[in-house]
């Protein structure tokens, strides 16, 4: 198997394991804080990482590479999760995924901004082809609107694009499942005593289903799927493998068909299999 090949699989198994996290979320939100929800997420796979880091570990992070390794820690293991709980509050899981569909684009375009990687004019054709397809499934299946929330959702899929885009070329000197550590280790003194701030009173309130969300954002969302998704931009190219997340609404409906007995309907067969198209064509020009 080429290394291209390997990026398009770890790539593929970090978006399924994303796709679960605006669910997740949106089930934790409705008994815990959206603020001590996201410090709590990342609290917990921080001393994880920090304990990984000592064992396993040979290098640590250059003088030069501690601004790209804070710009990731802030976009992605405070900005895009404290963003998306306060959204999410506002807004559905199902219509969060018009916003989804726009996170390929953003990826791209900071891996040409910040990578300087160089696609053929007809990926950004396919690109914005499948985005068009992703948005106008999740207007047809809600359409509630949220200036709050949509304005929230916007501002988090542009610091995740970011996010992604630092932290794979990060990978190429560190390693994936360095990277999303030593993030999370660096936000660690923020998130510690914030996490005490806010600490809630009482859990009595809080049920299953809401602990078990937060579990999911906190060690799959915020850690593992980042293990597999940092080293597949790394393999495969940002701008290319960054496009498999277009399949990341359909493979949540998927995953809530599969565990909550919904009906997956003609439509969304159809408008996967032309998304998966758009993916095809636009890795062959990336």
């Amino acid at each position: 198997m080429n290394t291209t090949t390997q990026g398009w699989l770890n790539g593929f198994i970090g978006v399924l394991i994303f796709s679960g996290s605006l669910p997740a979320t949106r089930v934790a939100v409705g008994d815990f804080d959206p603020v001590f929800l996201t410090l709590a997420r990342a609290a917990t796979p921080a001393l994880i990482s920090c304990v990984l880091l000592l064992l396993f570990s040979k290098a640590k992070p250059a003088r030069e590479d501690l601004p790209a390794l804070m710009v990731t820690s802030f976009c992605v293991v405070i900005g895009f999760p404290l963003l998306t709980a306060h959204a999410l509050q506002h807004i559905t899981s199902a219509h969060s995924l018009v916003f989804i569909g726009l996170l390929p684009l953003a990826t791209a375009l900071f891996g040409v901004l910040r990578n300087q990687e160089k696609p053929h004019p007809a990926f950004w054709i396919f690109s914005l082809s499948g985005s068009a397809l992703v948005v106008g499934f999740a207007l047809s299946q809600d359409q509630a609107v949220s200036l709050i929330g949509d304005s929230l959702m916007i501002i988090a899929i542009l610091l995740c694009g970011l996010g992604y885009a630092e932290g794979a070329r990060l990978s190429h000197k560190l390693g994936g499942w360095q990277v999303i550590s030593w993030s999370l280790v660096i936000a660690l003194p923020v998130i510690a005593p914030l996490l005490l701030w806010f600490w809630p009173a009482s859990f009595s309130h809080v049920q299953m289903p809401a602990w078990l969300g937060l579990a999911y954002v906190s060690l799959f969302s915020m850690l593992i799927g980042f293990v597999f998704w940092y080293r597949g931009l790394m393999q495969g190219g940002i701008v290319s493998v960054g496009q498999l997340q277009l399949l990341q609404p359909f493979m949540g409906l998927m995953l809530a068909a599969l565990l909550l007995n919904e009906t997956i309907s003609w439509a969304m067969i159809l408008v996967t299999g032309a998304v998966l198209l758009c993916v095809r064509t636009a890795k062959r020009y990336s």
